[in-house]
């Protein structure tokens, strides 16, 4: 019987020692296995996860910020006249559940918003602005200040607004609010955060201006003039 030998050296021959990778499946190649092992029923499932994921995802995104429909822009201020009113769309009225607040029905006054100066550009927490005018004819107005998210626990509770009766005037009736990180002579509306953006909410009580926008103009809304920013 012949004997077997592997070489001229006789060495036994080396097993194959080479790591081998292991296979890159993915999430989505899982997913697909998984998929097609379960068929229909796990195919309903995944459908109905995904839809309901984004539909939550989406939902949160439209109701975060301001109101997503209905503003009618004036300078750097948007009028909301629909956002009391008892057929408001569906975002409108979950953007007033999610905050808390009840706006002003149709008739009762009009809310006006500002997320940006007259340059466009976004409020910043760590900027200087001058909001300076007047306001269209109210019998009472407040004018408030917000950051964008949840308050800074970490911050004292300062001051958020002025309203008409104690805010300090010009001998012409005009006004000037300084919204700025640091306190200002005169009439000083502190930033509510130390840093991001920020939102102004000008409000009007019994205003004939609620039931025609019309009858506002450029000129008849505050102006917001940045200053300064900090390093």
């Amino acid at each position: 019987m012949k004997a077997a030998f592997t070489g001229s050296t006789g060495a036994a021959a080396a097993p194959d020692t080479a790591v081998r990778k292991p296979r890159d499946g993915g999430l989505a190649r899982r997913a697909a296995r998984l998929l097609r092992r379960g068929g229909r029923p796990v195919l309903v499932l995944y459908t109905l996860a995904l839809g309901g994921g984004l539909g939550l995802v989406s939902a949160d995104w439209a109701t975060r910020g301001g109101y997503p429909f209905g503003g009618v822009r004036i300078g750097a201020w948007i009028a909301w006249p629909r956002a009391g009113a008892t057929n408001a769309d569906p975002y409108t009225r979950a953007v007033n559940a999610r905050r808390g607040e009840i706006p002003l029905a149709v008739g009762e006054g009009l809310l006006l918003t500002a997320a940006e100066d007259d340059a466009g550009r976004t409020l910043d927490a760590t900027c200087t602005y001058a909001v300076a005018g007047a306001v269209p004819p109210a019998r009472a107005w407040t004018l408030t200040v917000a950051g964008r998210g949840a308050r800074d626990p970490d911050r004292p509770l300062m001051r958020e607004g002025f309203t008409s009766t104690e805010i300090l005037r010009r001998p012409d009736g005009r006004f000037e609010i300084v919204l700025a990180p640091t306190a200002e002579p005169g009439n000083w509306l502190p930033a509510p955060r130390a840093q991001g953006p920020m939102r102004l909410a000008l409000r009007l009580y019994d205003t004939p201006a609620a039931a025609s926008i019309a009858s506002i103009d450029r000129g008849s809304v505050p102006t917001i003039t940045r200053r300064d920013c900090a390093p």
